[in-house]
């Protein structure tokens, strides 16, 4: 899972005042900021990470639920979280591909939410220590990130016309 500017998460905390995890036991995810990420890529290009797939995963091991009420914190909102099936999130995340242009959820975020990701599948190297991401997902970083003010609206639907 990838974070930084753009806040998709903020949006929905400050949309809906309710988040439901996917599934009744969620599993950890280890979220990266785009800035990790950017690194690791330009070591790529520059030729200083090996010719092979490598694990990328952030520094922290969290739930999304306590994802979600960091970002609902440092946006001084509350938010309820409550467990949902994984049938439902994929219902949901179906509807907002067909709906939205960039939806609230994705299938593949449901997927990857329900499985859990905190390692990279084998074969995968580890990235160089010098590229390990060090950022932990804290409210300096949330805050960093965050977008204009509001939650998704009309110009988020396919059929406004309007761009987001």
């Amino acid at each position: 899972m990838i974070h930084g500017r753009g806040g998709h998460l903020s949006h929905t905390v400050q949309t809906l005042p309710i988040f439901a995890t996917v599934g009744f036991r969620e599993k950890p995810i280890r979220p990266i900021p785009i800035d990790d990420l950017t690194d690791i890529l330009e070591a790529a290009i520059d030729g200083r990470m090996p010719r092979e797939t490598v694990a990328v995963v952030g520094a922290e091991q969290l739930l999304l639920s306590k994802a979600v009420r960091r970002v609902a914190s440092v946006l001084g909102r509350r938010v309820v979280v409550v467990p949902w099936p994984v049938w439902a999130q994929y219902a949901l995340a179906q509807v907002t591909e067909w709906t939205m242009k960039v939806p609230l959820v994705a299938k593949a975020q449901v997927r990857m939410l329900a499985k859990g990701v905190t390692d990279a599948a084998p074969p995968a190297a580890s990235v160089p220590d010098d590229l390990h991401p060090r950022r932990m997902f804290t409210a300096e970083q949330i805050r960093s990130a965050l977008p204009e003010p509001g939650g998704f609206g009309w110009r988020d639907l396919r059929i406004s016309g309007g761009s987001r």
